[in-house]
C-alpha cells in the first residue's frame, strides 16, 4: 500500500530503515496533504504524526534546522518498497524516502505490495492521490518486468505534468537497454533527472543520448563496526540473495578448494532465500561440507555486524552487478574483499587497492587470491583500511547536497512554484 509520508500505509508499521527491520522513525504525515495546495506547517505535521504514533522519536538538530528553516520538497518515492515485510531487503528506494523526510521533505511512498499487479495499482493509485500535491517523484528504475511497471507509472506522471527524476537500479540494466533500445529511450526520456549510483549505470543513460547523474547509494558507515584485519584466516563470509545470478554455489566450490590446503576454513552463507537455496544446501552436504558452512538467514544490522565481525574474508561472487550495497557493507566492516569482476565492481573497487577482483565464475582464482591475503598480512591491513575510508563515500552526508541539487533540477523543468512547500 502507499506510505504517507513514509509510513507503510499500515498504521501499526514502521519504515524499515537501512539498519533493518521496521524501525520507528519520525514521520511526518500526509493525511492533510494530498487534496490542498498548502502543505501542513512543521507543527502540524509533527502534531498529526504524534496523533497518529503515540511516541515518535526526537528528529536530530540538523534535522530539525532543515525541517524549520530550509525549503521543503513534496515528493513521491515509488518503486519497491518491501523491506517491512519479512525475508525482503530494504531497498535503496525505501532509505533515500527515509532520508529525505529526516531531512524534513514531506515523503509520500509506494508500494509495500509482493505482487507485481498489485504493487503496480498501487503506485498509479498513489500518484494519483498526490498529483495536485507532488513537486517531484522520484521513480525507481529496474530492468525486466519491473521496466513496465515503470513505463506505465512514468507516463502516468509526465500526463499529469509532475516532473520525474528516474533512479537507475540493477546490473542487468546495461543489457537490458542493449536489447531495448528505444524502448528504454522513450521511458528513461521522460524524466527531467536521470540519477544512477555508478558510473557503469550512467553509461547507460549516456549511450541513449540522455545525461545522468551519479549519486552513491547510501548507508550509514558509523552503523558498521569496523575491525582492522591484518592476520587473516580463510573465515570466509557471502551475503546476498540466494539467486542465480549472484551465483552462491561459487562460493561454495571456493570453500571446498581452500580445505584442501587450510581445512579448518568455514563459510557463512546470509541473505534472504531465493530460488536456489535448497539446492546450495545440499551441494555443500554433498561435498561433505555441511559442518563447515552455515546459513544464518536473512541478516538485520546486528546480525551484519555479528556475522562480518566474525568474519575475515567477504566473498563477492556475482555474475551481474552494479554497485552492490553488501560489498560497502563489508568494506566498511574491514573486511578484505574478493569478487568477481562484473558489471559495475571496476567502477567501485580497483584491484589490489580496496578489493581483489578475480574472472568471472572462476572458483580456483578466487580461491588463489583467498590464500594470497592468508599470506600477506600487509596486503590484508592496506584494503581493510582502504575499504573502510571507501564506505565513507556512501554516506547520506555525501548525497544529500547532490539529491537536492537534483530535485532541485527536476523542479525546474516545469512551473511549480505554486506547488513548493512554503
Amino acid at each position: 500500500m502507499c506510505r504517507c509520508p513514509v509510513s507503510t500505509g499500515r498504521p501499526d508499521t514502521g519504515l524499515a530503515t537501512p539498519s533493518g527491520r521496521a524501525s520507528e522513525t519520525s514521520r511526518l504525515c500526509l493525511s492533510r496533504f494530498p487534496s490542498c495546495h498548502a502543505a501542513p506547517t512543521a507543527s502540524s505535521a509533527r502534531s498529526c504524526a504524534r496523533s497518529r504514533r503515540p511516541t515518535v522519536p526526537q528528529v536530530d538538530s540538523s534535522a530539525r534546522v532543515s525541517l524549520l528553516l530550509a525549503d521543503r520538497f513534496r515528493l513521491c518515492v515509488i518503486g519497491p518498497m518491501l523491506g517491512t515485510v519479512p525475508g525482503w531487503p530494504i531497498s535503496q528506494g525505501e532509505i533515500l524516502g527515509l532520508r529525505l523526510a529526516r531531512d524534513g521533505h514531506l515523503v509520500a511512498t509506494a508500494s509495500t505490495r509482493p505482487g507485481r499487479v498489485g504493487r503496480l495499482l498501487d503506485m498509479i493509485c498513489t500518484v494519483l492521490k498526490h498529483r495536485r500535491s507532488t513537486d517531484v517523484l522520484v521513480l525507481q528504475v529496474y530492468s525486466g518486468l519491473s521496466f513496465v511497471v515503470e513505463d506505465i507509472v512514468s507516463l502516468i506522471a509526465s500526463t499529469l505534468g509532475i516532473p520525474v527524476v528516474m533512479h537507475l537500479h540493477g546490473g542487468g540494466f546495461p543489457e537490458f537497454a542493449a536489447r531495448h533500445r528505444a524502448w528504454s529511450s522513450r521511458v528513461l526520456g521522460r524524466g527531467s533527472v536521470r540519477v544512477a549510483p555508478s558510473r557503469f549505470l550512467a553509461r547507460v543513460a549516456n549511450g541513449l543520448d540522455l545525461t545522468c547523474r551519479v549519486i552513491p547509494n547510501i548507508i550509514d558507515p558509523g552503523e558498521y563496526a569496523f575491525r582492522e584485519r591484518r592476520h587473516v584466516r580463510p573465515r570466509l563470509f557471502w551475503m546476498r540473495t540466494f539467486h542465480p545470478i549472484y551465483e552462491p554455489e561459487m562460493a561454495v566450490r571456493v570453500l571446498a578448494r581452500v580445505r584442501e590446503w587450510a581445512p579448518d576454513s568455514t563459510l557463512v552463507m546470509a541473505g534472504a532465500k531465493g530460488p536456489v537455496e535448497a539446492s546450495i544446501r545440499r551441494m555443500a552436504r554433498k561435498l561433505g561440507l555441511d559442518e563447515a558452512v552455515r546459513f544464518p538467514g536473512y541478516l538485520d544490522l546486528p546480525g551484519k555486524n555479528r556475522e562480518g565481525g566474525n568474519a575475515d574474508i567477504f566473498l563477492n561472487t556475482n555474475q551481474v552487478d552494479n554497485t552492490p550495497v553488501s560489498v560497502i557493507e563489508a568494506c566498511a566492516m574491514g573486511l578484505p574483499v574478493v569478487t568477481t569482476d562484473v558489471g559495475g565492481i571496476r567502477d567501485l573497487l580497483s584491484h589490489g587497492e580496496t578489493g581483489l577482483l578475480v574472472e568471472r565464475g572462476n572458483d580456483a582464482e578466487m580461491a588463489d587470491a583467498v590464500g594470497r591475503l592468508c599470506r600477506d598480512p600487509e596486503l590484508v591491513s592496506g584494503l581493510s583500511r582502504r575499504g573502510r575510508a571507501l564506505s565513507q563515500r556512501f554516506s547520506w552526508t555525501v548525497a544529500a547536497e547532490a539529491w537536492d541539487d537534483a530535485l532541485r533540477a527536476a523542479l525546474s523543468t516545469a512551473d511549480k512554484g505554486t506547488r513548493r512547500v512554503a
